[in-house]
């Protein structure tokens, strides 16, 4: 197999010198995505040769969790302790930093083609009953190119238990434009509210957006050090829109339908080859969503439950 180092893209196939598994390369007009077998991710997206995500090579797994889908639960269960009927339940601790249970339970989990076209794809793995979460359901991730060259990201989750299952959605992009350092960006979120949180980044409280998480007219993200939620989304025909943009107006932006009423904004400065990377997350609820019930739902047996997102993007001036 052979793989771009500049894309991180690779052509379909069952190649074993990935990482994370099969690479599924889906192509429409100029648009180009590589979705990953290992936590259904999404590898990298590009229009024209333009990275609009940021992407790893081929002997990595997702640094920092770039692309993966997040199911069923996103961020974090607080010492990953959470109560079913007033019984404990006890996650792995799998941010140990923090002790917490963090981003689910498929982050390690190869996910099965269901689905495959030149460009879509559909992929679907299964949570198994275990401790700390006793409930057996499917997450099925669906990657497909529209007619206007967006990508269009359907998580579904679907309950095969017998009593109702608990769950949050999420995912975890991070945007960039082409080769534009990301603080020579700016970020516009339309969001009123922000979740405040403790040292171990669990929501205690929230208030009004203001300062440094006030993204809604625009923000430089220059030395910006965020890592926050934000709620109160402004939805526009259904859909509430995030946008990176450079000062020659190319736009690259994500978009969360109304069954996801948060987004987890987060400044990396740890990303590698990259000064700083930008996560623009879309969660259907919260950190600690199990035990704060925020953002929460439940499935009843036999029901499934979907989240849609998507990334698109606008040229410059220039063409990029």
């Amino acid at each position: 197999m052979t793989a771009s180092s500049e894309h991180g893209t690779s052509t379909r196939s069952s190649a074993l010198s990935c990482a994370t598994g099969r690479q599924y390369e889906l192509r429409r007009g100029d648009a180009v995505a590589v979705v990953t077998e290992l936590a259904a991710g999404l590898r990298s997206f590009s229009r024209g040769g333009v990275l609009l995500t940021e992407t790893y090579g081929d002997d990595q797994i997702a640094p920092g969790g770039a692309g993966i889908t997040l199911a069923p639960w996103a961020n974090r269960v607080e010492d990953g302790v959470w109560f079913l009927d007033g019984r404990k339940q006890q996650l792995d601790i799998t941010e140990v930093s923090r002790n917490n249970a963090s981003h689910g339970l498929l982050r390690n989990t190869g996910y099965a083609a269901v689905a495959e076209s030149q460009d879509a794809v559909a992929l679907e793995a299964t949570v198994f009953p275990q401790h700390g979460y006793p409930f057996l359901v499917r997450h099925r991730v669906e990657y497909r190119l529209s007619e206007d060259l967006g990508l269009q990201v359907r998580q579904t989750l679907t309950n095969d238990s017998a009593a109702a299952a608990p769950f949050v959605l999420g995912a975890h992009p991070y945007l960039r434009l082409g080769d534009t350092p990301v603080e020579e960006l700016q970020l516009t979120v339309a969001a009123g509210t922000q979740l405040v949180t403790d040292e171990r980044l669990i929501p205690r409280s929230s208030a009004p957006v203001a300062g440094d998480v006030d993204f809604r007219s625009g923000r430089h993200i220059a030395d910006l050090a965020v890592d926050v939620a934000l709620t109160d989304l402004s939805f526009e025909g259904g859909k509430a829109r995030h946008t990176l943009a450079a000062s020659d107006g190319g736009e690259v932006s994500l978009w969360q339908d109304e069954a996801c009423r948060y987004v987890h904004i987060f400044v990396s400065t740890v990303y590698p080859g990259r000064s700083r990377a930008l996560a623009v997350e879309p969660m259907t609820g919260p950190a600690n969503a199990f035990n704060s019930g925020d953002g929460l739902r439940w499935l009843a047996p036999g029901e499934s439950f979907s989240m849609q997102w998507g990334i698109d993007y606008k040229p410059g001036a220039a063409g990029d």
